[in-house]
């Protein structure tokens, strides 16, 4: 059996976004088994995998990417 559901999300400022919960609840409506596929379908978007262990990664995060592309960086 396969299920496919769609979450979409409001739009979030620039920056690195916890969305675990969303995706949780979201889960909460499949089968206790199987796999979970999550694909970001836009191109300014992207989605990155971390244990959250630690607060400071997040900020590590947004501080690289604002040295690598600065917000009013005429592109």
């Amino acid at each position: 059996m396969t299920i496919q559901n769609t979450l979409t999300l409001s739009p979030y400022p620039r920056g690195f976004h916890l969305i675990t919960s969303l995706v949780e609840e979201a889960a909460d409506e499949l089968p206790d088994q199987g796999i979970m596929h999550v694909l970001i379908q836009h191109t300014s978007a992207g989605l990155t995998l971390n244990e959250n262990a630690d607060p400071s990664v997040r900020h590590d995060f947004e501080a690289f990417m604002n040295h690598l592309i600065p917000e009013n960086h005429p592109l």
